[in-house]
């Protein structure tokens, strides 16, 4: 079992986003370990790119104040997971866009996320029929490479299931990250799905920014995503977020608990 997978055991699991470099790169260090801290068992850094095609404006807003005065080597964000890695072991995730794995390279960029305790990768526009040519590099360095299930997946579900390590990244909703009332009534049943063909655990994420949703979805799901409500935690309190993080992960997992 991965480090991911492990962090999935006993069910009611919290993952939380930030954006590297929002509002700085202390800052982000702060910020993951605010949200380990509040009661995450894993945290996703999205790497800011300029054309986020998956994110809303939320995180759009987010990535292009990461970038505001320069160009992010990648350099500066392991810095930056070194940092985070003296302070937790909390499992580490990226997200990122397939082109910044590119231009870095395959080889050389899961070898750096192995060497700097990276975890796992999430590349929103890196289709599944596409991922043979990052894989062998993922299972090189054992990074999990985390699958992404959606509600247009119909009969493609058994085959990413069965392919599946760390999580399977279940989204919950069609379109663009950001903030939902309401959602499917389908997630249960695609849940069974998947836990049909995997034991890897399912985690739901887009939309999920209340407590209740947490618990409501924690229900049936190993556990949930939460990213834009902690970007706008950031948005607001900059420098000051991770205090503010910290509580709001707690109430989160509060919630989600509540009744064990």
């Amino acid at each position: 079992m991965s480090k991911l997978s492990d962090a999935f055991t006993g069910r009611h699991k919290l993952v939380g986003f930030v954006t590297a470099n929002d509002p700085d790169m202390e800052t982000t260090v702060a910020n993951v370990v605010a949200l380990a801290e509040g009661g995450a068992d894993v945290v996703e850094l999205g790497i800011p790119f300029s054309d986020p095609i998956a994110d809303g404006p939320v995180i759009q807003r987010a990535d292009l104040r990461a970038l505001r005065d320069f160009d992010l080597p990648m350099s500066a964000i392991f810095d930056a997971v070194v940092k985070i890695r003296e302070q937790t072991n909390v499992p580490l995730v990226f997200l990122t866009y397939l082109n910044i794995v590119l231009q870095y390279g395959y080889d050389a960029f899961c070898r750096d996320c192995k060497q700097f305790g990276i975890n796992g990768l999430i590349i929103p526009d890196l289709p599944y029929e596409e991922k043979g040519e990052l894989k062998p590099f993922a299972d090189k360095y054992a990074i999990d490479l985390i699958p992404l299930i959606t509600l247009n997946s119909g009969n493609r579900i058994k085959a990413i299931a069965n392919d599946a390590s760390g999580f399977v990244y279940l989204v919950s909703s069609l379109g663009v990250t950001g903030e939902r009332d309401h959602f499917s009534d389908r997630l249960a049943s695609i849940v069974d799905q998947i836990r049909a063909d995997t034991d890897v655990p399912v985690a739901i994420g887009f939309g999920v920014h209340e407590p209740s949703q947490a618990k409501e979805l924690g229900q049936f799901a190993d556990g949930v995503i939460i990213g834009s409500a902690f970007v706008k935690i950031v948005e607001q309190y900059q420098q000051a977020a991770p205090k503010h993080l910290k509580e709001f992960a707690s109430q989160v997992k509060s919630a989600m608990t509540a009744d064990e």
